[in-house]
């Protein structure tokens, strides 16, 4: 019996999806809850589980397509012992993940049919990279599989560049050119289509841009206390917690003790009307291969700093595995984004619409600075401040900054006034 792949409903404001890979091919065996596709929205991205135990036997939409809720993507041709509650068949090709065991089915039930002789055709793996056109060609052309080239290229994309170099550390690349000849010079062009992600990004970026009027004001904190701190509490807390403590939640808890005294840093502007929330739903910006993503840390406010590392650890690991829910990536208050980690000393953040307030965060740095006369050298970070002028002013954003900084630079003022 046919049993169709269908595209589930996402979260409210998604309508349309994309096929980001499909991790079986026509003629696959699957089983029923193994992951077979990969699909991506603006917001984020999700594997499918198989609907029933059989043969994926049509693929109705290739990588890359669009499609919407509620499309059939697939169909699986059901098993006989699927549809009788029968025991299970053990896949006949390799898969990417173990495959679960179907409801009802017992544990050491014998297979009732037996896998195909045939060999099923190649695929590409979870793990292996992503093959474009020109590299295809390469690669077809000598008899080659993706895996046996290392890929260089952005999101672990295989480039003709990289099949090319492989090529002539075999000794079968290109004809060697004379000494005196000049270097062939590559003009190719490669378009690639924009993800649902990127797609969404480049939209609200443009959207912030053309209705906030954004201003962003810098400063500098002396980073000594929090290193201190990290320092002198770091065994106890990873022995106790098993995570370290690193500085991000020291600054979610500085910018919640600044939004408390400027509330129109979390408020938003709908139609004519000022929104202010008393609630704290901090994004916190992760970066992946596919883009920015701003999970949402939810009552932030009641976090104790364990729980503020826990919760940002785990966003960004299931960030990196597309393990994200949509709705985890919905609503804020307000965003903290730290470009330091890439190395960045300075950077204008932009906003993160309907949000009025974003902080960016940049590299650690020892400089010269002057205490009490004399001139030391500590651990300074730039930060700044991007705000909707039209909700904040300018004495607001200046002071709200002034107070991360003075929490920043005097930690235990966050614990005694929270």
């Amino acid at each position: 019996m046919p049993v169709e792949v269908k595209i589930p409903s996402t979260g409210e404001s998604i309508s349309e999806v994309r096929i980001a890979e499909w991790l079986k091919s026509e003629g696959d065996e699957v089983e029923l809850d193994e992951h077979i596709v990969e699909v991506e929205s603006d917001k984020a991205s999700l594997e499918l589980p198989a609907p029933a135990s059989g043969v994926l036997s049509k693929i109705l939409k290739k990588n890359g397509e669009s499609c919407g809720v509620g499309d059939a993507i697939a169909v699986i041709q059901e098993r006989p012992e699927a549809r009788k509650g029968g025991g299970k068949k053990p896949p006949a090709t390799r898969t990417q993940a173990q495959p679960k065991h179907a409801a009802g089915e017992a544990e050491g039930s014998e297979p009732e049919l037996q896998a195909p002789a045939q060999t099923p055709p190649a695929k590409m793996g979870r793990d292996e990279p992503i093959v474009m056109p020109a590299a295809r060609r390469l690669l077809t052309e000598h008899e080659l599989q993706p895996e046996d080239v290392a890929a260089t290229g952005p999101g672990g994309r295989l480039l003709k560049e990289d099949v090319q170099a492989h090529l002539d550390r075999r000794g079968e690349g290109r004809p060697r050119e004379p000494t005196t000849a000049m270097p062939q010079r590559s003009r190719e062009e490669e378009a690639v289509p924009m993800t649902m992600l990127r797609r969404r990004i480049a939209e609200r970026l443009t959207e912030g841009q053309r209705t906030a009027v954004a201003l962003t004001t810098f400063n500098e904190i002396d980073m000594s206390s929090v290193m201190a701190t990290r320092r002198e509490y770091q065994d106890a807390f990873q022995e106790r917690y098993g995570i370290k403590l690193g500085i991000m939640s020291f600054f979610v808890k500085g910018v919640i003790d600044a939004l408390k005294q400027f509330p129109q840093l979390k408020a938003e502007i709908r139609g004519t009307d000022i929104v202010y929330r008393n609630y704290y739903d901090i994004g916190v910006a992760v970066s992946t291969d596919r883009g920015l993503v701003v999970p949402v840390l939810r009552d932030a406010g009641y976090m104790s700093f364990a729980e503020v590392e826990m919760g940002i650890a785990d966003f960004a690991q299931r960030a990196r595995d597309k393990k994200l829910a949509p709705e985890e990536l919905q609503g804020g208050t307000f965003t903290i984004s730290n470009g330091g980690v890439f190395g960045s000393l300075l950077s204008t953040p932009l906003l993160n619409p309907p949000q009025s307030g974003i902080l960016g965060l940049h590299a650690i740095q020892d400089r010269p600075v002057s205490r009490g006369g004399q001139v030391v050298v500590r651990p300074m970070m730039y930060v700044a401040l991007t705000y909707d002028h039209r909700i904040v002013d300018g004495r607001e954003s200046v002071t709200f900054l002034n107070r991360v900084k003075g929490c920043l630079e005097n930690p235990v003022r966050v614990l005694i006034e929270a």
